[in-house]
């Protein structure tokens, strides 16, 4: 059986040619794509500026998922591909198998999405096997981490994320990638990772670590596996590695789950995430504090210090410019770290923009509005990290505006 080190480099090395690969950081053309479609202004001027300069990693730049743009979301060929834009923080979201096995998936339940399980061995296991779309009746399935061991996800391939809900084949229902992603780079093999190994991998890539709590979609406990036996694991494999708290900013929507590291796992839990979900709850408005669950300044006193919430609570309009939302004021006022998440996962901008600039609509009509987002982000809301399906869009900007 493979060591997590020789699975670690021997991946490294079929996808990077080297365990130098940390050392490699490369932009591509997209950065300077958004730049060239910027409105004229002080802003374009800098980030035209740093074009052919050398790119540092950069904590600021943090890989959702790796790099799921054009890669299978957390596979080993993603993260590398992340680690070469400049990503200093690489994620896995953490669920677990049968075997209670931690491994790396957005959800316990999206195997049928994200893997080649419906046209494998293990289709049986989907605790709804595939339905073909009929009349006005959708396609539908669902698989499950929690069904099957850990030997049997190992047999598994990563593809982009993605169903077609039309489908009346399984071939149909996997084949659903957005326009705007890519299969070019799926369609030989997505690596698979356990937890364990991708923290032996990240670190080969010179990156830190941000792993988050996925809920489970099985009742809990499972087969005597606690929340909190699972919140613990999580936190015991990066113990067992070695890796210094300072390293690693565990992530979860859970606020229990926060609170169980912050008392259990003080080192830990004094960079643990809470990500926030206020939006869904009905009428929340990051403009009215009356629509908040509770005041910003509680976290705090929980001894939260880290609050993530998604891009569009921390922004609003004013005069045609993007500005702090109140809920970023009132963060800010608490002393919460910030990190938020996600750029680049909205497709073409010219449009609006859709869930992740609900708040700034009315003035997202270019793909160059992204850098004037981030850069409110940045030098006005004071976020410590932004999370990027495509890190090679923050990683230019951080590197250029000397963010650390």
């Amino acid at each position: 059986m493979k060591t997590l080190k020789t699975f670690c480099y021997a991946s490294v090395l079929a996808v990077g040619g080297s365990v130098a690969i940390a050392d490699v950081i490369e932009m591509g053309p997209r950065p300077y794509y958004l730049i060239d479609r910027m409105a004229d202004g002080a802003l374009k001027e800098k980030l035209t500026s740093c074009m052919g300069q050398d790119v540092q990693r950069t904590n600021f730049s943090i890989g959702h998922r790796g790099a799921p743009m054009q890669f299978p979301e957390h596979t080993v060929e993603s993260n590398v591909a992340a680690a070469r834009m400049g990503a200093g923080i690489l994620e896995c979201d953490v669920t677990f198998t049968k075997d209670k096995e931690l491994v790396c998936r957005h959800a316990q339940n999206d195997l049928h999405t994200t893997t080649n399980i419906l046209a494998s061995d293990l289709s049986g296991t989907c605790v709804a096997p595939f339905a073909p779309a009929s009349g006005d009746t959708e396609a539908v399935a669902e698989c499950r981490t929690s069904e099957i061991t850990l030997a049997e996800y190992r047999t598994l391939n990563g593809k982009m994320d993605a169903a077609n809900s039309n489908g009346t084949t399984v071939e149909e229902y996997m084949d659903g990638t957005a326009g705007w992603r890519t299969d070019l780079y799926s369609a030989e093999k997505g690596t698979l990772m356990t937890h364990a190994e991708s923290i032996e991998l990240f670190r080969t890539l010179g990156a830190k670590f941000t792993p988050e709590l996925k809920s489970p979609s099985v009742e809990m406990p499972f087969d005597g596996f606690s929340q909190q036996d699972y919140a613990q694991k999580l936190i015991d494999e990066y113990k067992a590695a070695g890796v210094p708290a300072s390293d690693v900013w565990a992530q979860s929507f859970n606020l229990d789950d926060v609170l169980y590291w912050i008392e259990n796992e003080p080192e830990f839990g004094a960079q643990a995430v809470y990500l926030v979900d206020h939006y869904d709850i009905d009428g929340f408005d990051p403009q009215d504090p009356a629509s908040w669950p509770r005041p910003l300044a509680e976290y705090k006193a929980l001894g939260v210090n880290y609050i993530a919430p998604p891009t569009w609570i921390l922004v609003a309009v004013e005069n045609g410019e993007i500005v702090p939302s109140e809920w970023a004021k009132q963060a800010q006022a608490a002393e919460l770290n910030i990190i938020t998440w996600t750029i680049e996962r909205s497709g073409p901008l010219t449009t609006g923009g859709g869930w992740y600039y609900q708040t700034i609509e009315e003035v997202t009509n270019s793909d160059g509005v992204m850098y004037e987002l981030i850069d409110v982000l940045a030098q006005d809301v004071g976020v410590a990290g932004i999370f990027s399906d495509w890190p090679a869009t923050v990683s230019y900007y951080a590197s250029c505006m000397g963010l650390e």
